[in-house]
């Protein structure tokens, strides 16, 4: 790790006080916070005293390069300072006000949203994330169209709440799944581990087309209220749709009358080079749920943008649904500041040819040198390494839906080279803020480097 050579902090604050203060934070966690997706005896959290920009301080002073963006939504990297203004302005004018109730920040928020949304999603209700945004979006779908079934594929993550959590297509829904809420999954696109026996992308989009047309039949069409992808799937792998296949799902919607909602809550506000992925393949959604990059996290946001005909549904009829919180203004002011960011610094921009020249070559320059990686793929500042213990059978590093002590020593090696990682099973993601400098990706890199070095070594 990279020593704090300074005895301030960012923020200001002395060194020793905040690392001393950092440990009776952690006496604290451990005796009270219950954590997510974890065993609770068996944790032992990472505490930050700082951050700034692209880097994190951990408990001991260590600085670290945030390769994670968190949970990738700190889009816009940590404490930007026009978005650390707007909350504090915001929070001197107006801290609070019952969503029934118009207030500037979120009118403003609605229509920069609504601005980049494609086609006619020009309507948005905020939520406080992404998991109930997508609740929200499945309700809409079913109250439009009066069915009840939802269709998601495997390989998927929209959220940890009752309806969301069953529509996710990874390990964390098995425990939570009880096959009652109307969802059917289906396997989607990616090659590289193909359920479709595909040698090609052509082969890949077309095989996978061909079967959800099947699993349509089979289950009713006009049973099926709507069909939710990641417009890139985040958590479990990103895994780039082949060409054809989102304007394949938007025609099999088309031709049956089902909603088609996209989720941009990871892969959405420039972290794949453009405002929104779908915006990849030309397509436009029914709906599309937002959250995380919508204000770089920096307060709870979410949000679903509806098109003209489901906002239609509810002129005359009300939308039974709703949050005390719904368009917060301390949240959606943070939002006005973060796309305001975005869009005068030239950010997406910037996260596009990161991408393209810098970040994507040099991950797969990496690739080629070391026999631990079987597949590089991603687009912007959203990559995923995919770490096998043989590139010819491709057996992953870790099992589907676990760890291994190989991972555990990679992400390990990660963190002693000054790395925070965002890991998952068998892979390493790279996705750094936006903003990211050349610099600092390739510092990133070099660390990267190290850590697939110990990955070698697991190989068969």
């Amino acid at each position: 790790m990279t020593a704090l050579t300074e005895t301030t902090l960012p923020s200001g604050q002395d060194l020793d006080t905040a690392i001393a203060d950092g440990r009776r934070a952690y006496e604290l966690d451990r005796k009270h916070v219950f954590h997510s997706w974890s065993a609770q005896a068996q944790l032992k959290p990472m505490t930050i005293l700082a951050a700034q920009g692209s880097y994190v301080w951990d408990g001991d002073g260590n600085k670290l390069l945030d390769f994670s963006s968190q949970l990738v939504n700190t889009n816009i990297g940590h404490q930007h300072p026009k978005v650390v203004a707007a909350i504090a302005d915001q929070a001197a004018k107006l801290c609070t006000v019952a969503p029934q109730h118009v207030n500037d920040a979120r009118s403003e928020a609605a229509r920069l949203i609504a601005e980049r949304t494609p086609g006619d999603l020009n309507r948005i209700f905020f939520t406080n994330g992404g998991a109930d945004a997508v609740e929200h979006a499945v309700r809409m779908a079913r109250l439009h169209t009066g069915r009840p079934k939802v269709l998601s594929r495997y390989r998927a993550y929209h959220g940890g709440t009752e309806t969301a959590i069953n529509l996710t297509g990874d390990p964390r829904r098995w425990p939570n799944d009880r096959g009652s809420a109307g969802v059917v999954h289906f396997n989607g696109p990616f090659l590289y581990r193909s359920s479709f026996y595909a040698e090609t992308e052509e082969q890949e989009s077309q095989r996978a087309l061909e079967y959800l047309e099947k699993l349509v039949a089979m289950e009713g069409p006009d049973t099926i209220a709507a069909i939710i992808l990641e417009s890139i799937p985040g958590t479990a792998g990103i895994m780039v749709p082949p060409p054809g296949y989102m304007a394949g799902v938007r025609e099999i919607c088309d031709r049956y009358g089902i909603v088609f909602i996209a989720d941009e809550v990871m892969a959405g506000f420039g972290r794949s080079g453009k405002w929104f992925s779908i915006d990849h393949f030309d397509v436009q959604p029914d709906l599309l749920t937002f959250a995380k990059g919508v204000n770089s996290g920096y307060v709870p946001l979410g949000g679903v943008a509806i098109n003209e005909a489901i906002s239609a549904t509810f002129d005359n009829r009300a939308y039974p649904g709703g949050l005390t919180y719904s368009g917060h203004p301390l949240a959606t002011a943070a939002a006005v500041a973060t796309i305001n960011a975005m869009e005068d610094e030239g950010m997406v921009a910037n996260a596009a040819r990161i991408g393209a020249d810098v970040l994507g070559p040099g991950l797969r320059e990496l690739a080629a040198r070391h026999p631990s990686v079987g597949e590089v793929r991603g687009l912007g500042v959203f990559w995923a390494l995919e770490l096998v213990a043989d590139q010819t059978t491709r057996e992953p590093l870790a099992p589907y839906g676990g760890s291994s002590p190989a991972m555990a020593a990679v992400i390990a090696s990660c963190k002693e080279n000054g790395m925070l990682p965002f890991a998952n099973f068998n892979r390493i993601h790279a996705v750094p803020a936006l903003n990211v400098t050349d610099d600092e990706v390739a510092e990133g890199l070099r660390i990267l480097d190290a850590a697939l070095t110990v990955a070698d070594s697991h190989v068969n």
